[in-house]
Parts: structure tokens; sequence; C-alpha cells
């Protein structure tokens, strides 16, 4: 199996990004409507490509994860979010969601952050199983918080120290 190669993402990644980001969307793991045209762009005021670290398999963009802060308040800065993560329908399975977890992780700590948290939707069961194999716990859950598809779904926060 080919080992994913993971960097920090460029301006120019940015229409394979979106792309990424479109085809993976599901209800699965996203509260907001299923994108249309025309879409937004995928950088923005406040997510640009210092923001995502990218993951390659033989030189084919195939995921992503975006990290950031849970506030804008300086006594929450030792804190950094993983606020997206999405791997590509045919690279699921390969490695590249636990390579980009630890790359973030790694960058986190980088950055002098104490912590990392992120939210996760109580159905998405692969991905909380690859968070909790990683260290992550569960730290709160605010049940029935959306409904997506006629069912009423729990936001699940999930953090560990770095």
């Amino acid at each position: 199996m080919p080992v994913p190669h993971i960097r920090f993402a460029t301006p120019d990644d940015e229409d394979a990004l979106g792309r990424l980001d479109r085809a993976t969307w599901s209800t699965q793991h996203a509260v907001m409507p299923r994108p249309q045209p025309p879409y937004e762009p995928f950088y923005n005021d406040r997510f640009g490509p210092r923001d995502h670290l990218v993951a390659e398999l033989d030189g084919v963009l195939v995921g992503y994860v975006r990290l950031g802060h849970p506030t804008t308040l300086a006594c929450n800065s030792h804190v950094r979010q993983i606020q997206g993560l999405a791997v590509s329908d045919a690279a699921r399975g390969t490695g590249v969601g636990r390579a980009l977890l630890r790359a973030v992780q790694d960058e986190a700590r980088r950055q002098g952050a104490r912590r990392i948290s992120l939210r996760v939707l109580g159905h998405n069961t692969p991905a909380r199983k690859l968070y909790e194999s990683e260290g992550f716990v569960v730290e709160g859950v605010l049940p029935e918080e959306f409904l997506l598809d006629g069912e009423y779904v729990d936001d699940v926060f999930m953090g560990r120290g770095l």
C-alpha cells in the first residue's frame, strides 16, 4: 500500500480541494446543505492554504485536514481544533485519514498547542473509531443537536492533550 505524502496546501490546490469537499459531502459528517453551483471558493477569509494539510497518493490529492483555533480568545490560544477532515472514496482504508490526523497533531504541537479538539456527529462511527484509536476521548455530547435526513443526531466533542 502506498504511503501518503502529507504537505501544506497551496493556493493551486483550491480547485482540487473544492472538488474533493463536494465529492465527499454526506450527512454522515456534514450539517450544512449539499453545495450547489455556483460553488463558493474553498479558501475564504477565515481559512486559507496555511490552515490545511493535504494528502497525496501518487501525486493525486486525496485528502485534507483543516486546523484552526476553536475561539479567538487569548486565554484559549493554547488549543487547536480540527475543523474539517475529508478523504476521497478511492483512498479510504489506505491510511490517509490516520496520516492526516497524525500530521495535524504534529503541526498543532509545532504551533505550541497543548490540546487539540474536534466535533464529530454521533452516527459517524468510522470517524469516531479513528479518533479514539489516536487518543481522542469524548469530552461532551449535545444530544439530538442536529436534524439530518429526518433523524436527530448527537454532536460529540472529542479532544486530547498533545
